[in-house]
């Protein structure tokens, strides 16, 4: 709403600095401050009405925690205050009109309501499963539909698939190609450094290749919505962990959403040029400012746990991002601590299973998702589950999860470093 008003002042009246609201820079710097100042703000009062109103998740891992950290009675649910101060700060800072912004803000408002059911039923319903798997997955495949057609169908999304800037008599000038609406993505380590969907169907000829090229990127953005989300979600089991990863793959992603919203920048790192993307920079900006305000109660030991109404959200809010920017091939890498814990889930279950039906219990490592092995004893496991065997045991120290969460960060800040580089490394 401020970007309309300084616009109309600008228009209207002669004001000093009334055109500094046009930079892009300037307003994601306000939206991160606005966002991480009402995080703050909003998060204390969250936190005594929760208190009052005796709103807490159940003991976290204290059956299995060797350092006896106590949680009982800290309030859930947080991922509330991070909507909150993120839907504030772009009401305020963002265009509204822009349609980037109101995908993202769709994602926010669809997977924070999805979340907020499981986080009541657990909580107010007392049922430690809460919202049933298969409803969630219906949110997120209804959301990555919603994400992908627009993408395809909406008249405001059209990109630049090559920009060409030259200086001709001190004078810049700009070469674009057309206008088009296009599945080619940014992959990482090629020369070339795109992909085309559509060239995967060159076999169907030139209208019907399009057309498939079209459905392949609305089903992987229904995918990439569905794993990052959930990714993001196991990640979410230590305190300031899932914030604090997501922080910095958010810093990761102003980074190449701002490359992509610059033809400078985009004729630079030779990759495509869209129009409008300037406005996800300052979502972005309002999200980290978020994510840093809840950490202020988060980080250990932690005054409140964001749950699934917070965990769903910002991996949501990733994977859209990424799709919007045509970066999603480099969210294996970026997201790199998400996937491990994904895999690690999936591929414990797995193992655990096929020992089940030969009539032995056998784990792959200590405990998934895969932080929590750093933290579990070998006793501790042949208590719970006399006659299991462990294939990959790791070291004897265990670590403190504070310890456990920083060196996460650390590995997040080397992935997204190297996701930035690899627009240049080919």
């Amino acid at each position: 709403m401020l970007y309309y008003l300084f616009e109309y002042l600008r228009e209207h009246f002669t004001i000093p600095g009334g055109g500094v609201f046009e930079y892009t820079s300037v307003r994601a710097i306000i939206a991160g401050v606005v966002s991480l100042i009402v995080a703050v703000l909003f998060g204390n009062r969250f936190i005594d009405t929760l208190k009052r109103r005796n709103i807490s998740e159940m003991q976290r891992d204290a059956a299995t925690d060797p350092f006896n950290t106590h949680k009982v009675g800290v309030p859930t649910m947080g991922g509330i205050v991070i909507i909150t101060a993120l839907l504030i700060s772009c009401l305020l800072i963002g265009k509204l009109h822009n349609t980037y912004l109101i995908l993202l803000l769709v994602t926010t408002l669809i997977l924070g309501a999805i979340g907020f059911a499981d986080d009541y039923i657990k909580t107010f319903k007392k049922n430690k499963n809460g919202l049933n798997g298969w409803w969630k997955v219906v949110g997120q495949v209804i959301l990555g539909l919603i994400v992908g057609l627009t993408l395809r169908y909406s008249p405001a999304v059209m990109m630049n698939e090559s920009v060409d800037v030259t200086i001709e008599n001190n004078i810049e000038v700009v070469n674009k190609s057309p206008d088009v609406k296009s599945t080619r993505t940014t992959i990482p380590f090629f020369k070339g450094n795109d992909l085309n969907y559509a060239d995967f169907f060159d076999f169907l000829g030139e209208p019907g290749k399009h057309r498939a090229g079209w459905i392949f990127f609305v089903l992987l953005t229904v995918f990439v919505v569905t794993a990052v989300s959930n990714g993001t979600n196991l990640n979410d089991g230590m305190d300031g962990m899932a914030a604090g990863n997501s922080a910095i793959v958010g810093l990761a992603l102003i980074v190449l959403a701002y490359a992509s919203s610059n033809y400078m920048l985009a004729d630079y790192f030779d990759i495509m040029y869209i129009p409008g993307t300037e406005e996800i920079v300052v979502f972005l900006a309002a999200f980290i400012g978020a994510l840093v305000g809840f950490l202020w109660f988060n980080s250990f030991p932690a005054q409140m746990f964001m749950g699934d109404t917070g965990s769903l959200t910002i991996g949501g809010i990733i994977g859209v991002t990424a799709v919007i920017i045509h970066k999603e091939l480099l969210l294996p890498l970026l997201c790199g601590i998400f996937l491990m814990e994904s895999l690690s889930v999936i591929l414990q279950k797995s193992y655990y299973k096929s020992g089940k039906k030969k009539g032995i219990h056998r784990r792959l490592w200590k405990r998934a998702p895969f932080h929590d092995h750093f933290r579990t004893s070998l006793e501790l496991i042949q208590k719970n589950d006399p006659g299991s065997t462990v294939r990959f045991k790791g070291s004897a120290n265990l670590h403190h999860e504070a310890k456990i969460t920083f060196r996460f960060w650390v590995i997040s800040i080397v992935l997204a470093a190297l996701t930035i580089l690899t627009l240049k490394i080919r």
